[in-house]
């Protein structure tokens, strides 16, 4: 065991190596203690618990999974977005393999409100952040977005279609990207 303290981005980094290598179950206050090399108590200053350990893991794999793009790289192109959605996903699914279903299918638990909290959260910024692109995009007719399809709702038919796609463990994004075209980008026919 090392001395001396730790910081907890290292916690973090440590509980996402198990997480890719033996999935979310595997994180616990003594394995995590044991990859970092430090006691148990040193654990214990950043974490109060194993389930805000699990929770702040999780959500680190997720940040490091959609790190969405900030400034100049921040997307004004909902075909580019969802492009890159689909990649950072295929992407995080081959570094940490079951992640998506597992996390999903646990965190839904009812007996988990916590993680289904956290699970929410994520997404509803996921959500929010793809609606911002469509409202940016030049490329969406103005009238497109208006009456029963606001910004929102749409927002909310391509994030469903992209953890209909993520369940499926299928990152083709070819469908969805010409579902955009046909309805937001060209004059319907």
């Amino acid at each position: 065991m090392r001395p001396g303290t730790i910081e907890k981005e290292e916690i973090l980094r440590a509980s996402r190596e198990l997480i890719r290598r033996e999935g979310a179950a595997a994180v616990n206050i003594r394995a995590v203690a044991a990859a970092c090399g430090v006691s148990v108590g040193s654990i214990y200053n950043h974490f109060g618990s194993k389930a805000e350990l699990v929770r702040e893991a999780v959500e680190s794999v997720w940040r490091e999974i959609l790190c969405w793009p900030q400034g100049e790289a921040a997307f004004c192109d909902t075909e580019a977005c969802i492009v890159w959605l689909y990649r950072q996903l295929e992407d995080g699914a081959r570094r940490y393999p079951g992640f998506f279903t597992l996390h999903a299918l646990g965190f839904l638990d009812g007996e988990r409100p916590d993680g289904r909290r956290q699970m929410q959260r994520a997404w509803e910024r996921l959500q929010g952040e793809l609606c911002a692109v469509l409202r940016r995009d030049p490329r969406v007719r103005e009238e497109a977005l208006s009456g029963g399809l606001t910004a929102e709702g749409f927002a909310g038919v391509l994030f469903s279609l992209l953890l209909s796609a993520l369940l499926r463990q299928d990152y083709d994004p070819a469908p969805v990207l010409e579902v955009i075209r046909r309805t937001v980008y060209q004059v319907p026919r």
